[in-house]
């Protein structure tokens, strides 16, 4: 993961802004309109190239001015930005060769005045840069603030993504390290740009050192066997050499565009991929923090062992059962099932629907396809915390044994839980009168009172029943038309023959299709 930097650094100072201090006095007189300053150096050295940085406003009254060309050449091939020469005691005007020399080689020329000191000059520079690393220090708070609470969100990426493009102009993707797009937000660039980003991001993920070539092999000769030399060996094979480590980041240009590839932390292949009509100062600040953020995000969950899932995955498909593999996924139990859907309806994908495992403590996460429910295992008896932008529905804690139970409970309580619009509702198993009556002969009265039913007319009679009859909360639960749950209940009173408006052959139905 890259190193987020303390803050922005200092962003440069336009020319204009200096030149529009009017207590200064300055003016331009040659070279371009536009230059960034950096910082400011006063200097009556013949060839001050030794001791510039480049990006200086170079400040002098020209003591030892004798060749002006020269002299300009010298500042702009030592990467000053602008050269602010000050009339009077040694020059009563600015001379008009060095004018000329400026044009010529595209330094802009400040003419200073003779009642501007050059110290008045260069705290007026550090005032304006003071101010800049203020405005961009409150830029880079207020997107840093604006990340954290895109992260909290119930589709934490993606819209880390959304309010990343939003804030630098531009365009956010995670990719791949084979530049496969997993999620992207902001304005889609031109096809070409997006392959540059994707060259960009193999840059700063890792890859494997070339294969050796194979040794040639020689082609057999019209010599007899007897009389042939002996083939030569082949030479011998050296290791080859390590790749050199990936990058943490990377830039580029194409065009106007401006590309960034950032890999992100924990080892997981992936990259954060930016292209924007310009770089800020504090544009990589930024990016770094929506860096951090994303890793935390898609990284998956350290509260179980990957080694040890990875290990009961493995003994499991030859052939242990539940109960052996189970102390390797993070406890001993009981266990909680959870199944999970977007409140807004939206597909979870695997990195947001690994978000919401996190959120629940559990690393155990079934993303689903499609519009399939999210399934989560959860160890423990405490039960889990409604999730916002989620509807949930749980079962009661259960041993290993009795998953499957759970998970058709979790999944009648989700129905309910979007019926209802509730956040979150927990199925929990028979209670009361009903657990009086041994399982094994409520299972073969439920079978038989039900066998004329299908399981879709099964599922809706009961679903129908735990909303007491109601023919839209229903139909919601089920994701199908109000008049679709009125024939098929209408079937299922048919194929029973009883009369589902009394309450006593509603109450028996309920019994036995709690135990199916």
């Amino acid at each position: 993961m890259p190193d987020l930097p303390a803050g922005p650094p200092t962003p440069p100072i336009p020319l204009a802004s200096l030149l529009a201090r009017e207590e200064l006095g300055l003016r331009r007189i040659a070279g371009p309109v536009h230059a960034d300053l950096l910082w400011v150096h006063t200097s009556e050295m013949a060839d001050p190239y030794p001791y510039l940085l480049g990006g200086e406003l170079l400040l002098s009254a020209g003591v030892l001015l004798t060749d002006p060309d020269r002299y300009v050449a010298r500042l702009v091939e030592a990467g000053a930005a602008a050269l602010g020469f000050g009339v009077r005691p040694v020059h009563e005007t600015v001379p008009r060769a060095l004018v000329e020399a400026c044009e010529r080689h595209g330094l802009p020329l400040i003419e200073v005045p003779p009642g501007t000191p050059f110290a008045a000059i260069a705290r007026a520079v550090w005032r304006l840069m003071s101010e800049a690393r203020h405005r961009e220090l409150r830029r880079v708070t207020r997107a840093q603030q604006a990340l954290a609470t895109a992260a909290a969100r119930p589709d934490p990426v993606p819209a880390v993504l959304r309010q990343l493009a939003a804030q630098l102009g531009g365009r956010a993707a995670l990719l791949t390290a084979d530049g496969e797009e997993l999620h992207a937000a902001g304005s889609r660039p031109a096809p070409e740009v997006r392959e540059a980003l994707r060259r960009l991001a193999k840059v700063v993920t890792p890859g494997e050192p070339p294969s050796p070539a194979p040794p040639a092999s020689t082609p057999p000769g019209p010599a007899s066997p007897a009389s042939a030399p002996p083939a030569p060996a082949p030479p011998a094979r050296t290791a080859p050499a390590p790749a050199a480590p990936a990058p943490a980041s990377a830039t580029d240009t194409f065009g106007e565009a401006q590309l960034s590839a950032y890999a992100l932390g924990g080892g997981q292949g992936l990259v954060l991929a930016l292209a924007t009509p310009r770089r800020g100062t504090g544009d990589h600040t930024v990016a770094g923090i929506a860096v951090v953020l994303l890793s935390l995000l898609a990284a998956p969950h350290q509260g179980a062992d990957a080694a040890g899932r990875s290990a009961a995955l493995v003994r499991m498909l030859l052939g242990a059962t539940s109960q052996e593999v189970t102390p390797l996924l993070g406890g001993e139990g009981p266990w909680t099932v959870v199944h999970a859907r977007r409140t807004d309806g939206a597909t979870a994908g695997p990195l947001t629907a690994g978000a919401l495992g996190a959120s629940l403590g559990s690393a155990l996460v079934d993303a689903g396809k499609g519009g399939d429910a999210v399934r989560i295992l959860l160890t423990g008896t405490a039960p889990p915390a409604p999730q916002p932008g989620w509807t949930l529905g749980a079962s009661a804690p259960v041993p290993v044994g009795d998953l499957d139970a759970a998970d058709i409970r979790a999944a009648r309580a989700l129905g309910h839980a979007e019926a209802t619009r509730t956040p979150l509702e927990i199925g929990s198993p028979a209670s009361g009168l009903a657990a009086l009556i041994p399982p094994d002969r409520a299972a073969a009265h439920a079978r038989a009172l039900l066998a004329p039913l299908t399981a879709p007319l099964a599922d809706t009679l009961r679903c129908w029943l735990s909303l007491h009859g109601n023919w839209d909360r229903t139909a919601v639960a089920l994701s199908v038309h109000r008049n679709t749950v009125r024939q098929r209940v209408g079937r299922c009173a048919e194929l029973l023959d009883m009369d589902l408006n009394d309450m006593d052959v509603r109450t028996e139905l309920w019994f036995a299709l709690r135990r199916t």
